[in-house]
């Protein structure tokens, strides 16, 4: 295990302690970082609004997108678990597909465009609901709604793969066992049964699913711009990528950081403190 605890060490464990000792720094990758104390954290909380507003949103997208994609997930994947070897095979593939395609926000673009031949502005128009295209992406109040729903499409990745691999690994005669000792529904089976025996691969799919949560930055840039209109679409990691690479302003940038760690840290937590109750 050397190989991989050296690598780990060197491009993820002092990484992060690099990025929080420069969180109490002043930074600007020209002049050696000078100490300021808590001065970034200060700022970040007291004076900077715009964070506000990323942590709100960052907040309200993690609240919204991480169970409802964690839930989905497993259901898919319970589902086509069901089915016969070759066509579980294709509909995984199905499923999967969007995760892994390289244009995909521009179907999206496609469907929100904010002119007459935007296909949802389109068919609004065709059906009579609207008078007037609506500017789906430039409007604050459409901004969030549209984002957290392309993440839900998208949502089907890594996690849902290791949720199919989890129901494969399963022992088929604890069913078997468990019908000697009093289970008498599939809902019994899930929790008493399947759920347990794959414990390894809910606690990775939760990990998978947090990250995502709230490391949402993409989706974001790519639909609503950089910066959004009055930072509707703002997040930690668009904020985060707004000091770190266009200002840099290194040291706020990784007092940023701390804080979306520190987040997702306690986060997962709390998933694990909550799954090692399933079966119970």
């Amino acid at each position: 295990m050397a190989p991989y605890m050296i690598l780990f060490a060197v491009f993820t464990v002092l990484p992060v302690l690099v990025s929080i000792v420069l969180s109490f720094t002043y930074f600007n990758m020209l002049e050696f970082p000078k100490f300021i104390g808590w001065q970034n954290y200060t700022r970040l909380f007291l004076e900077d609004d715009v964070f506000l507003i990323a942590l709100k949103n960052t907040l309200l997208f993690a609240v919204i997108t991480g169970p409802i994609s964690y839930i989905a997930c497993f259901v898919f994947a319970w589902i086509i678990n069901e089915l016969s070897p070759k066509l579980r095979a294709v509909m995984t593939l199905v499923f999967y597909a969007p995760s892994i395609s390289g244009n995909v926000y521009f179907i999206w673009l496609m469907i929100f465009s904010g002119d007459r031949y935007g296909i949802m502005n389109g068919l609004l128009l065709k059906f009579g609901f609207i008078l007037e295209p609506i500017q789906w992406l430039k409007t604050e109040g459409y901004i969030m709604p549209i984002i957290i729903l392309v993440q839900l499409w998208l949502s089907l990745g890594t996690g849902f793969l290791a949720f199919i691999a989890g129901l494969q690994t399963v022992d088929g005669t604890l069913y078997e066992a468990g019908a000697v000792d009093g289970i008498k529904n599939r809902w019994q089976e899930l929790w008493y049964i399947t759920l347990p025996s794959m414990r390894p691969q809910l606690m990775f799919g939760a990990v998978i699913q947090i990250t995502t949560a709230f490391a949402v930055a993409d989706v974001s840039i790519a639909l609503a711009g950089f910066p959004s209109v009055n930072y509707a679409a703002e997040t930690i990691v668009t904020h985060l990528i707004d000091f770190g690479t266009t200002r840099f302003e290194m040291g706020y940038a990784s007092s940023i950081a701390t804080i979306l760690f520190l987040i997702m840290v306690g986060s997962n937590l709390v998933v694990q403190k909550l799954l090692r109750k399933v079966g119970e």
